[in-house]
């Protein structure tokens, strides 16, 4: 299954397959995103998720349970389940 991952303000898109982390597909798609880790812990990743849904690759993603409500998520370990839609001011084409 494919979805498409849009990054607001810029408009950059990327498709998600439903298996790799946002990261990962942003990545294959030419999209550069603040990232460290790469685990779930230092945030340095962390998005607003304005529409859509995720699971993640990791039990407890460093999210409180406000934060996830909220829609934040952490792209590092975040698999899209549909469309996306991040607030992600940071993401820019890759080169």
């Amino acid at each position: 299954m494919t979805f498409q991952i849009t990054f607001s303000p810029s408009g950059l898109t990327c498709a998600g397959d439903g298996a790799r982390s946002v990261l990962h597909s942003a990545e294959a798609g030419g999209i550069t995103l603040p990232s460290s880790c790469r685990n779930g812990t230092c945030r340095t990743c962390l998005c607003r998720m304005q529409s859509g849904s995720v699971r993640y690759l990791v039990d407890w993603p460093g999210l409180s349970l406000d934060e996830k409500r909220d829609g934040d998520i952490l792209t590092c370990v975040a698999v899209p389940l549909s469309d996306l839609v991040l607030a992600a001011p940071h993401a820019r084409r890759a080169g």
